[in-house]
């Protein structure tokens, strides 16, 4: 059975219900991440998974709530390889390969002092030898590419899909991600408005994640729904596409009782499907 973990479901200021997002997709024996918001190593580890199980992450964008933990991800990861750990492999928008060699390069990366102690000192040696290391210790290994729209990876069993979404463009570009695998169809719409692209990549999803920031109403006052996708816009994509379930996530706004029930009931009143409300560290059955 194919698992979904809510890492992170909320957005960039802190609150006592949630920080940043982040989804950890199990299936089979693979784990895929998407996005890597503040706080998801430890609140990863929290709930049972390892930096050292997920050997693809994939970013919907680069605003800091979506990658603010990137590098504990990445040090964390590579402190925990031993030699065993397949490469890493990340993907998304400009500037993936960038942000990625500004943190591990080993010459002029912000992190390459670090690395480099424990690549050298005699009692970080020690330590990784106990643990079944060979010496001499590697840097770390990263393959980070910048994508678009397309086929983005495979596994032995499943595929990733991208199409861009609509959000801070033309600053960030930001793509939503479409899961093919063996047990069903999994779209993450990351941040992003309304936007046929978007309902394309979902027709006829299992399960669709949409990071469903508030009350329709109290979006549209100021004009966010331009940008992002509220309550009653994210019933309508459901219904839409044809998903059978719905997953809220980046829903700091509807985490309090009262937004909750509203943006449930206007959610419900567009999509008869099974509604979600995905708190942080909560496990999807797929």
């Amino acid at each position: 059975m194919d698992t979904l973990y809510i890492v992170g479901s909320g957005g960039p200021v802190a609150t006592p219900e949630a920080f940043g997002t982040s989804v950890v997709l199990k299936s089979g024996d693979d784990y895929l991440m998407f996005d890597c918001g503040p706080a998801a190593t430890h609140k990863m580890v929290k709930i049972g998974l390892s930096p050292g199980q997920i050997d693809h992450l994939f970013f919907t964008h680069h605003h800091s709530d979506h990658d603010l933990d990137y590098p504990a991800f990445l040090l964390t990861r590579w402190f925990d390889d031993f030699g065993q750990l397949p490469e890493l492999q990340v993907f998304g928008p400009e500037p993936t390969e960038l942000l990625t060699r500004r943190l591990i390069d080993l010459d002029e990366g912000a992190f390459a002092h670090d690395f480099k102690v424990r690549m050298n000192h005699p009692m970080s040696l020690a330590v990784y030898e106990i643990y079944g290391g060979k010496l001499p210790r590697k840097g770390p290994v990263v393959k980070a590419r910048d994508i678009g729209q397309g086929n983005v990876c495979e596994g032995e069993d499943w595929e990733v899909v991208a199409a861009p979404a609509k959000h801070v463009e033309p600053w960030l570009d930001s793509l939503a991600y479409r899961f093919n695998g063996p047990r069903g169809s999994i779209v993450f719409t990351g941040d992003t408005a309304p936007c046929d692209t978007v309902a394309e990549l979902a027709e006829g999803t299992d399960v669709l994640v949409v990071n469903c920031v508030g009350l329709e109403d109290e979006i549209a006052a100021w004009g966010g729904n331009e940008y992002m996708i509220g309550s009653k816009a994210t019933g309508r994509l459901a219904r839409d596409v044809g998903a059978k379930r719905l997953v809220l996530t980046h829903n700091t706004y509807l985490m309090k009782h009262g937004p909750m029930e509203r943006g449930i009931a206007e959610i419900a009143h567009e999509f008869d499907g099974e509604v979600i409300n995905g708190e942080e560290m909560l496990e999807v059955r797929l």
